[in-house]
């Protein structure tokens, strides 16, 4: 081809033919650019296929995720509640002086803490790619606000409720229980006397109000998850 243009150019030299020759160079120089823009072009689209081949790729690995991360969340932020529920009602039997028959076990749920670990693996992976592959500018910045802001929340208030147990109940269970099973029952080697005492009532309180601020970020966190998960929707693979 390059031989055939060459030609063509050298015939209209010898012609004498300039102008014939500068329209033909200028054509052919139009083509070449043509060309070039359609490659670029082509490329561009293939580079587009791929991009959004691995965006729906890695959206769907990230649902994955999140679907573990809502489960486990919920698992957590259940268990709070219903330790702070029967906190509310140990703390009026405090008050009446009268104690269930299950205060054993209500203890072992109280004198306890969350644990949670999200499941970022995705994330990470997509970060290390560059996050504006995904296209919708909303989900980037949901995406980001819940692994960088509402997990790290939750682990913060967890990390508070975890740390007060190990300083507060931790030498409590040593001195004051007889025995004690992990959320399942902690027995006091005198109930009436124990609640009796000041600081040990208001270690109730405290570590029912640590626990409240762990539950508020763990509903945000759940909320993220659900936008997030909706906005995906259209690019993930079920």
């Amino acid at each position: 081809m390059i031989k055939f243009f060459r030609h063509i150019r050298h015939s209209l030299i010898n012609q004498n033919k300039i102008g014939k020759y500068f329209k033909y160079a200028i054509g052919e120089i139009l083509l070449v650019v043509i060309g070039i823009l359609i490659a670029l072009q082509i490329n561009n689209w293939n580079d587009e296929r791929k991009n959004r081949a691995y965006e729906r790729k890695i959206l769907t690995l990230i649902n994955e995720n999140l679907k573990n991360d809502s489960i486990n969340l919920s698992i957590e932020l259940n268990k709070s509640r219903e330790s702070n529920q029967l906190t509310n009602r140990l703390l009026q039997q405090v008050n009446s002086g009268k104690y269930s028959d299950s205060l054993n076990n209500w203890l072992g749920k109280i004198i306890s803490f969350e644990r949670f670990k999200s499941q970022s693996s995705a994330f990470e992976v997509l970060k290390s790619k560059g996050i504006d592959i995904i296209s919708d500018t909303e989900l980037q910045l949901e995406l980001i606000s819940y692994y960088d802001e509402s997990v790290n929340n939750v682990y913060v208030a967890h990390k508070d409720v975890e740390e007060s147990f190990k300083k507060d109940w931790e030498p409590i269970i040593q001195k004051e229980f007889s025995d004690y099973k992990w959320r399942e029952y902690a027995i006091p080697n005198d109930s009436k006397a124990l609640f009796k005492k000041k600081p040990i009532v208001n270690y109730l309180r405290f570590y029912k109000e640590n626990r409240s601020s762990g539950e508020i970020y763990s509903e945000i966190a759940l909320d993220k998850i659900s936008k997030i998960r909706k906005l995906s929707k259209k690019y993930v693979t079920d």
